[in-house]
Order: C-alpha cells, then sequence, then structure tokens
C-alpha cells in the first residue's frame, strides 16, 4: 500500500503533463485550422463583400438616394419583397407538408419523389427556367403561358426554393418519438391536440430556419426569373434590376442595389434567428 501511495503522485504529474501537452497540440491544431478556415471564409466571402460594399461607397449618399427614389426600382423592390415573402410562406406551408408525407406517410412513388425533391438543388438555375419556360411559356403542353407576367416569376421562385423547408423538417419528423404522441393519444388527445401541442412546436424552428434560406434565395434568385420573366419592366426582381445597372455601365448604382438586398438577406435572417430561438427555448 506504501509502494502505491509513493507512486500515485508521479503518476499524477505524468499524467497531467501529457495531458498539458495535449492540450498545447491541440490549441495549435485549432488554431492552424482556423486560421485556414478563416482565410478560405474571407477570400469567398468577406472580401467580396467589402468590394461590393467599398463600389457602392465610392458614389456616396447619393448614389443609395437615386437608387431609392427611382420608381422602378422602388416598385422592382417592392414586387421582390412581396414574391419572396408570399413564396416563402408557401414554401413554409407545402415544405412541411412534403415532409410529413416523407416521413409519415406510405405511397407508391415515395422513394423517387424523395429523390426527385433535390433537383432544384442540382439543377443550375437557368436550367431550371427553361423547363419552367417550355412547360409554362408560349406553346408549351398544358396551354398556359405566363412568361413575362408576376404569376411566372412566383412559380419560377417557388420552383427553385422548395426544398429548403423540406429538407429542414424531415429530419426532425423523423427524430420525433412516436412514443409521446402515443402517449398523448392514450391519455385522450385527439390528432388535432397532438399536432397542435406536441408536433408542431417541436417543428417551428425547422420550419423557421428553412423559411429563412427560402427567403434569401428568392429576394437574390436571377437564373429562373430572367428567362420565364422575359426580362420585362414591371416583373423583373432586383437581381435583374442590378444587371440592368450594370448593362447601362452604372456600376455604383449596381453596388448599391447589391448592397440594399444584403441588409435585406441579414435582416431577414436575423430577424427570423430570435424568432426561432424563441420558439426552441418555449419548445
Amino acid at each position: 500500500m506504501a509502494l502505491l501511495a509513493s507512486a500515485n503522485p508521479a503518476s499524477t504529474r505524468t499524467g497531467r503533463r501529457r495531458t498539458a501537452g495535449s492540450a498545447r497540440r491541440l490549441t495549435r491544431t485549432t488554431g492552424l485550422g482556423l486560421g485556414m478556415a478563416m482565410l478560405w471564409f474571407s477570400l469567398l466571402v468577406l472580401i467580396p463583400l467589402a468590394a461590393v460594399i467599398v463600389a457602392a461607397a465610392g458614389g456616396g449618399w447619393s448614389t443609395f438616394r437615386d437608387v431609392l427614389t427611382d420608381p422602378g426600382t422602388v416598385a422592382t423592390l417592392r414586387f421582390t419583397l412581396t414574391t419572396a415573402v408570399l413564396v416563402t410562406l408557401l414554401n413554409a406551408v407545402m415544405g412541411t407538408l412534403i415532409a410529413w408525407l416523407l416521413v409519415r406517410d406510405r405511397f407508391p412513388g415515395k422513394a423517387l419523389l424523395d429523390l426527385v425533391i433535390d433537383i432544384p438543388f442540382a439543377m443550375p438555375t437557368i436550367v431550371a427556367g427553361l423547363v419552367l419556360l417550355a412547360l409554362y411559356g408560349h406553346g408549351g403542353p398544358l396551354g398556359v403561358d405566363v412568361s413575362g407576367t408576376k404569376l411566372g416569376v412566383v412559380l419560377a421562385i417557388a420552383f427553385v426554393t422548395l426544398p429548403f423547408v423540406v429538407r429542414a423538417v424531415q429530419p426532425v419528423l423523423q427524430a420525433l418519438e412516436a412514443d409521446v404522441e402515443d402517449a398523448a393519444a392514450s391519455l385522450g388527445a385527439s390528432r388535432a391536440t397532438i399536432m397542435r401541442r406536441i408536433i408542431l412546436p417541436s417543428l417551428v424552428p425547422a420550419i423557421t430556419a428553412g423559411a429563412s434560406l427560402s427567403f434569401a434565395r428568392a429576394i437574390s434568385e436571377y437564373g429562373s426569373v430572367v428567362l420565364i420573366s422575359m426580362n420585362a419592366r414591371g416583373v423583373d426582381v432586383m437581381s435583374t434590376e442590378t444587371y440592368r445597372y450594370i448593362e447601362g455601365g452604372d456600376t455604383a448604382a449596381a453596388a448599391a442595389v447589391a448592397v440594399i438586398l444584403l441588409v435585406i438577406a441579414l435582416a431577414s435572417t436575423v430577424v427570423l434567428d430570435v424568432l426561432q430561438r424563441t420558439a426552441a427555448r418555449r419548445d
């Protein structure tokens, strides 16, 4: 026993030295990884964003004033935000419904539907515009023509943003334990009560996260919109408005529009993130 007692302090000190050495190695490794990650993130995101902000600031506040007082740009901004909100609400409802069907129901073609949902992610947006134009454009097989209309723009943006909510809600539904629902049902809770009191509160953070991504994509979509809208004035969005300024040689105004879109996207992301955290705390 005395021998063990005398040996324990030395082994303890050795263990501490090894732990300290491992911690230092871990810190150096973490620092190197963090530095590489921040460098890569800066090259891809921070520096380009800073360049856009500098280009917009080069024209002074008068550039922002001219952009925000131009009737055509204001109408385009209003249409962009209205369309983005409408599409986000549609995606929140229909995306949740589709996710529910994929997780809770069984039907023929379920695996195919689960695969097809990701097509808008994989498909280039300009190709998505061509697909929609071939289906809903002039001479399409459905006999309808929504090209150059606001409805066509809504369809195009809804097409490319639908998977966000589906893929955000689907894993949460899969993780929900059926025992909780069964216990509530055994206590006399109706299906509507279980949905309202148990399932929906658990899905709200995921729905909010998917809606946030959907809105951010909706206000910045270009490829699918430029084809289905036929680049017609009155049904264009802010991304096409930016390109119009670039074509006109007004780079400062184009950068100002980009900064406005960036501020809107960041503000909407912060608001939705606050709502998501609030819902998670209540849950």
